[in-house]
């Protein structure tokens, strides 16, 4: 039975069949929320976990640039202007939110793709264009720019977090100690928190599109384990149209028809037929052939304006992205951390031990044994994923993950992996179900993750390269 009926009808079973004024009466969708303890309980959470941790990012953003400035390439990374020139006071909110990539979004947003004019406009076609067009709609309404990208990532991450609590209370039913149980709720709770203060989690309030991506992967995710293939596949194309990651959402989506585990029927074949499958194909397994459809209309655009259809793809070599083979980013980013701790303990500043890019060789080294170090955290809790959850999670994360892990770059390797990592939702749910079965461990992983967060957060806002 769905957990999120099983309060509800025992409730109406316990009723007396004469007795028509016990029975609930329908009060729309907001009375039908407040009825349902799992929903509320959700909203609780996320809505807790939301305001702190963005009271977290506020206080210790703006405390980082009042004590050290804005850092010194505020002019060379934002040409336009369009982060700058707010006042005092705006001028230092705006730093917690709009650096580095948030600048495209805003430029996007503000001029479009322009994609006729070659060479000089390429660049933005990296950016996919869901998440500055939604910028832009909000800022039709009078709403300045970078408020509008403000208002648009934290509604999304608002859903993101309550589709997590959600999605995590669900898979709690197929867990040793069950749905009512304490500790599924306390891993519900914990999936939120850890999500909300991640090392990387202020992104989630910054003009990027981290959080909307987010919020689309969880709700294709949990309309696929309902059983309403239309709706997960319209979502999981508006997350390709977000970003190219998307793209992906098609082999769990796939993996959830065939396999489950679903809510909306029983298996056809319980003890598996062809190749393990426990569903057969149906009609509405169809709909799942949307799921390009973003990435296909945003190639589409591109082409007809007169640019190329797949500048998208190319424009990835700006950044000097290249293929080295399947996840072999790993490789290169293992030798890249080894060289940039030599780097470091020799001393040196004259000889480097890697291909370097621009600044200092010490900051390149540090940035290398940073991401590696992600890469190597990430590890056991993709295992983690693929013991714990269903196999849907752990297939999604290990194809999330082909990008960056196989076009690594030149001067470092694994560039922005962990911003590819905090929006990998299954990660977050697999540690918390490990924390709620360790309690010790609950206190000091959330702190330090906090603290982590406000730590980056000072360099992103200093206009230091983070990820």
């Amino acid at each position: 039975m769905n957990i999120d009926t099983l309060d509800p009808a025992i409730a109406e079973r316990d009723q007396p069949p004469g007795d028509p004024s016990a029975r609930p009466r329908r009060k729309g969708w907001l009375g039908s929320l407040r009825a349902d303890p799992l929903r509320m309980a959700a909203v609780r959470d996320a809505y807790r976990a939301l305001w702190v941790s963005r009271l977290v990012v506020l206080l210790g953003g703006v405390g980082t640039v009042a004590v050290f400035g804005y850092g010194p390439s505020r002019k060379v990374f934002d040409p336009p202007g369009l982060t700058s020139g707010f006042g005092w006071l705006g001028d230092r909110l705006a730093a917690l939110v709009a650096r580095w990539d948030a600048v495209w979004y805003l430029v996007i947003a503000h001029y479009g793709y322009h994609p006729d004019l070659g060479y000089f406009t390429s660049s933005r076609t990296a950016f996919f264009p869901l998440y500055p067009f939604g910028l832009r709609a909000i800022s039709w309404l009078g709403v300045p720019a970078i408020v509008a990208g403000v208002l648009l990532s934290l509604g999304a991450l608002a859903l993101a977090l309550y589709g997590i609590h959600r999605l995590m209370t669900l898979e709690a039913a197929s867990m040793r100690w069950g749905a009512s149980s304490e500790q599924g709720a306390r891993a519900a709770r914990l999936a939120v928190a850890l999500t909300a203060f991640a090392p990387m989690a202020f992104f989630f309030s910054a003009v990027y599109s981290e959080s909307l991506y987010l919020a689309l992967s969880v709700g294709a995710f949990w309309c696929a384990r309902q059983g309403r293939w239309g709706r997960a596949a319209a979502l999981a194309a508006l997350a390709g149209a977000t970003r190219s990651t998307g793209l992906v959402l098609a082999l769990p989506l796939l993996l959830l028809y065939l396999y489950g585990p679903r809510e909306d029927r029983p298996p056809d074949f319980p003890g598996g037929g062809r190749l393990g499958t426990r569903y057969r194909l149906r009609r509405d397994a169809a709909w799942l052939a949307l799921i390009p459809s973003g990435v296909a209309a945003y190639m589409t655009y591109l082409g007809l304006a007169g640019g190329s259809a797949l500048a998208p793809f190319h424009a990835q070599e700006v950044w000097s992205r290249h293929f080295a083979g399947p996840y072999l980013g790993v490789w290169d980013g293992l030798k890249a951390a080894l060289e940039g701790a030599r780097q470091l303990f020799s001393g040196q500043r004259g000889h480097v031990y890697f291909p370097q890019g621009s600044g200092s060789p010490f900051v390149a080294a540090s940035h290398n044994l940073m991401l590696f170090a992600f890469l190597a955290l990430a590890i056991p809790a993709i295992v983690g994923v693929l013991r714990r959850l269903p196999l849907a999670y752990g297939a999604y994360v290990i194809a999330a993950l082909a990008l960056p892990l196989s076009y690594p770059v030149r001067s470092q390797p694994l560039m922005s992996l962990p911003r590819f990592l905090v929006v990998l939702f299954p990660l977050s749910m697999w540690l918390a179900v490990w924390l709620s079965e360790h309690s010790r461990a609950r206190r000091p992983v959330l702190l330090g993750s906090a603290a982590l967060m406000v730590f980056f957060l000072g360099q992103f806002a200093t206009w230091h390269w983070v990820a």
